[in-house]
């Protein structure tokens, strides 16, 4: 799984970093769960040749665009406090349903030969969080494959 990170990764993420990466996988955490439901992070532009005053688009919910409109400069210093720093200065609001990954319920159940590889995999990851991340990350490849 090493091996294919960063090749997955890259891909997902292209020149946005692992702020973006972060802010995918956070969202509701970030933005709360009530308007994390109604929105999701597109797109993160930089100007070119920096690093700060971006433009963060948002697809929303139209009939939740209003509440979000008052509520931009909050969503701002939230989403600038997962970087560190001052990297979104705007916000675009794009009013259409939020698209949502594939629920992975609908993956089929590893084998037991399958789970027990996966487990000795993620062994040798030491922290509880990032192993539990890494076994959720294999179990959707490895259910997808066949």
């Amino acid at each position: 799984m090493s091996r294919m990170m960063p090749e997955i990764a890259g891909k997902a993420l292209g020149k946005k970093g692992l702020g973006y990466g972060k802010l995918v996988t956070d969202w509701r955490l970030i933005v709360g769960a009530d308007l994390g439901e109604a929105t999701a992070p597109v797109k993160l532009a930089f100007p070119k040749g920096q690093r700060t005053d971006a433009t963060l688009t948002i697809d929303i919910v139209p009939a939740r665009a209003i509440e979000a409109q008052h509520s931009l400069p909050q969503l701002i210093e939230r989403v600038n406090a997962v970087f560190g720093y001052r990297a979104v200065a705007r916000i675009k609001l794009v009013q259409r349903p939020p698209t949502r990954p594939t629920p992975m319920a609908n993956l089929r159940p590893l084998s037991p030969v399958e789970e027990s590889d996966l487990i000795a995999l993620t062994a040798i990851v030491p922290d509880g969080e990032l192993r539990d991340a890494l076994e959720v990350l294999g179990r959707a490849v490895q259910a997808s494959r066949k």
